[in-house]
């Protein structure tokens, strides 16, 4: 028997992938039977609807540095610390809450590219004006020694 999403996995998945097709060279295909999004090959976010068949429709996301910690300490009921990626600060997003936040879930899906895109494509979404300003972000290293960009401290 085949396993179908649910009517609002199935939404869910077309509002994300609506999302990240608007963003540079970014590809979808299946990984691990979930659709997942890349850009030139690196993975951006995960959309796990059903991956663990925990009954929750939720996606995964590379986040910028710090966010995972900020967003699943306030709000628990809305993100998580997802398993295999959640040690690299990767953030897991629940859609199967009341008042999902689609203006949030876009600014994540954006910070989640940033997270993976060379920095020519960054270039790009900065120009197409999909992003913050230069002036309001900042680059910094990773652990990994790849430029991260988040918002400057204040």
């Amino acid at each position: 028997m085949i396993e179908r999403p649910s009517p609002q996995a199935a939404k869910s998945v077309e509002r994300l992938r609506k999302l990240c097709s608007a963003l540079p060279e970014v590809t979808e295909r299946l990984s691990h039977g979930e659709p997942t999004w890349f850009v030139r090959g690196k993975k951006s976010f995960m959309n796990m609807s059903d991956h663990h068949h925990d009954d929750r429709v939720a996606f995964w996301c590379a986040g910028a540095d710090g966010a995972q910690e900020v967003l699943v300490e306030t709000q628990p009921d809305r993100y998580f610390r997802p398993p295999y990626v959640g040690h690299r600060g990767w953030i897991g997003v629940y859609l199967d809450v009341p008042g999902v936040d689609w203006n949030q879930i876009a600014d994540l899906v954006v910070d989640a590219y940033r997270q993976v895109a060379p920095a020519k494509l960054v270039e790009q979404l900065d120009a197409a004006g999909k992003s913050r300003s230069p002036s309001e972000s900042r680059q910094v290293r990773s652990r990994s020694g790849r430029g991260r960009t988040k918002p400057p401290s204040r």
